[in-house]
């Protein structure tokens, strides 16, 4: 039998309902043990084994309904809240960043006409600058000492410059491709960004204020899994502590008596770290054999 809950104990949680974060984040909540139902064409998914809800929306209005307190939590680009932040009124309060995700990394940079007189922003001179994200290109720009105009351009912004709107842009890069396609070169990085946890500044009732902190604490989980490799390996007792030195952000690894061998053991860890081919050239060189790197699916400390 369903458990029904009331609104006010259901969790609200705003995703993308479009884009490149779409799958990422609903991936992510299913992974933190959410069973999602979602009719076809329907904006709201319900966790079918908890009190919470997914609403599918606009990038552009997931950290509005964060900050006013109508989502609990908010899944959505670095680049996309720290517009809204610098929009924000002095005394409003913004949703709180609680934690960086593993996915949707891009940057927010210049880019400038191969055929144009400007190569950085230095050189616009009073020029034109394209972007949808005119506050964090504003900011950029006068912390840089640079004079220019905003134009603010939604859709492809990469055409400004051809089109005669613009001297320069500032949008989001990724591959670059678009960028080379349109005679583009990209300049100064404005932003680093990559998807983020928001949670509203406001404190939710008590009736879900528990569920808010255990889907943090589980998307904290799913996050460290994914960042943390198990490693199993042969290797001499003599050289433990060389090899031990060598492994990725581990913590005192597990030894084992190998069956029928005095001088050698095995070694498991849980690495933090990643963990590259040269990690494990180095820890062979260093006597190590029959190396085993794993996935880790869940963890909870």
């Amino acid at each position: 039998m369903r458990v029904k809950w009331k609104r006010s104990e259901r969790v609200q949680i705003a995703v993308q309902k479009s884009g490149r974060l779409t799958d990422h984040s609903l991936a992510l909540l299913k992974r933190c043990g959410l069973r999602l139902t979602r009719g076809a064409g329907q904006l709201l998914a319900v966790a079918e084994n908890m009190p919470a809800d997914v609403l599918l929306v606009r990038d552009d209005e997931i950290p509005g309904l964060v900050r006013e307190g109508a989502c609990d939590l908010g899944i959505v680009g670095l680049n996309v809240a720290e517009e809204q932040r610098l929009g924000l009124a002095a005394g409003d309060l913004a949703p709180r960043t609680v934690r960086s995700l593993d996915f949707g990394g891009c940057r927010l940079a210049m880019a400038y006409p191969r055929e144009g007189s400007a190569r950085c922003a230095a050189q616009l001179g009073g020029g034109r600058v394209a972007t949808s994200y005119p506050r964090l290109t504003r900011k950029f720009l006068e912390e840089a000492g640079v004079e220019a105009e905003i134009i603010p351009f939604s859709g492809a912004v990469e055409l400004a410059p051809r089109l005669g709107r613009a001297d320069a842009i500032c949008d989001l890069v990724s591959s670059g491709k678009t960028l080379a396609a349109n005679q583009l070169d990209e300049g100064e990085t404005v932003l680093e960004s990559r998807a983020a946890l928001l949670a509203s500044p406001t404190e939710a009732p008590a009736a879900r204020r528990e569920l808010v902190d255990l889907l943090k604490r589980r998307i904290d989980a799913v996050m460290q899994a994914r960042e943390t490799k198990y490693i199993m390996l042969h290797a001499p007792r003599e050289a433990l502590r060389a090899i031990a030195e060598l492994l990725p952000g581990s913590e005192s690894p597990t030894i084992m008596a190998l069956e029928g061998s005095k001088d050698r053991v095995a070694l498991h860890a849980v690495c933090r770290e990643s963990i590259f081919w040269e990690t494990l050239e180095a820890l062979k060189n260093a006597g190590a054999s029959s190396i085993l790197v794993l996935p880790v699916e869940k963890m909870l400390e």
